[in-house]
């Protein structure tokens, strides 16, 4: 099978040849192989490993495209810079890591009313043409599974306003993160049509949210019900009105919202985060038979180069994922430098081999 038909029969519940296979990797890593002599100068890991998928990152939901980044504070390690946002993101220089809040201009509703929503607009410099087009093609010479890519909802609104003011915003005036919510959502739809009509559909959707940290989500279930349930539904909804399957990226602690993220429609779920409290087996057990799931292999034991715990991690878990809805192979988080290239390399073959159906 190619890698376009066994996700597309992955994603649908439908018998396929092997269990798929995917990865994300820091851009440390890449770099660290390519010195390394693993990767030859621009080589990435998609051209070298028999991944099922490509995905492409091609919207920009910055709220004044026009304004240049300005730097608040500079540092040997870091540097910290005010946005089109209006958030001020402190950096590191010397590795690859999430951006550090510092401060937002956006605290409440007046805020987004004032600042950001009316900028909001379905403008075509939001699209990355080129790039989208470029991966398509790549995607259709592979015969690989074309994902768009871009945030959904939640991960639209904590750019803008940061996670405590949207968190005190759930608690204290809900109508103004659902009206941030719909507005993100409505967005999205609106750049799909334009993109969609210029370039031609992918093979699916693929969403970052990541609504969870360790052994907790961010909101309980009832406020994601509430709050942010109908703007996931609307974005899902109209992805499957086209016939796309929706994978749902979402590191921490998510498996309380997980039976309404289903009900709103996904179709898979990623990455099921090992360190936050996530159970591959527990999950494939109790919604196994209504999604495909993806990931959930802990990352740190490919850290510690041992082959024999990597066979464990491998033979505890791929067995019993293989059966069912349908499983892709992935670590529960991106691959860090500190990853040998050889040993991510038996990582693969270890799990394909495991994964065979």
């Amino acid at each position: 099978m190619t890698g376009k038909e066994r996700m597309d029969c992955i994603l649908h519940g439908k018998p396929t040849d092997r269990i798929g296979l995917y990865e994300h990797f820091w851009p440390d890593t890449i770099s660290a192989w390519q010195a390394a002599g693993a990767l030859q100068p621009g080589q990435t890991a998609d051209e070298v490993f028999p991944f099922d998928l490509v995905l492409m990152w091609s919207f920009d939901f910055t709220a004044d495209l026009d304004f240049v980044p300005q730097v608040v504070a500079e540092t040997e390690d870091t540097i910290t810079q005010k946005d089109g946002n209006g958030a001020v993101l402190r950096r590191h220089k010397k590795h690859d890591t999430t951006p550090e809040h510092v401060d937002f201009t956006v605290k409440d509703r007046a805020g987004w009313e004032e600042y950001i929503k009316p900028r909001l607009t379905p403008d075509e410099r939001r699209i990355n043409f080129a790039d989208y087009r470029k991966s398509k093609a790549f995607s259709e010479q592979l015969n690989r599974f074309f994902c768009w890519t871009g945030i959904n909802v939640f991960e639209s609104i904590h750019p803008v306003c940061g996670h405590e003011n949207m968190l005190v915003g759930m608690a204290l005036d809900p109508d103004w993160i659902v009206d941030m919510a719909n507005t993100y959502a409505d967005l999205t739809i609106a750049l799909w049509e334009i993109l969609f009509a210029k370039e031609g559909k992918p093979d699916g959707i693929w969403f970052y949210e990541d609504m969870g940290f360790k052994e907790r989500p961010f909101m309980s279930p009832a406020m994601y019900r509430e709050l942010i349930f109908p703007a996931h539904k609307k974005t899902i909804d109209f992805a499957h009105s086209l016939g796309l399957p929706v994978i749902m990226h979402s590191c921490g602690f998510v498996e309380p919202l997980l039976p309404d993220m289903i009900a709103a429609g996904i179709d898979c779920l990623q990455a099921m985060e090992v360190k936050a409290g996530m159970d591959l087996l527990r999950i494939h057990k109790n919604f196994g038979d209504r999604i495909a799931l993806m990931g959930g292999i802990d990352i740190r034991t490919l850290c510690t180069g041992d082959r024999a715990a990597i066979d464990a991690e491998l033979e505890d878990k791929i067995p019993i994922v293989k059966h069912g809805f349908g499983y892709t192979l992935h670590t529960d988080h991106s691959v860090p430098s500190d990853v040998a290239f050889e040993t991510y390399q038996y990582f693969v073959e270890k799990g394909l081999q495991l994964g065979q159906l």
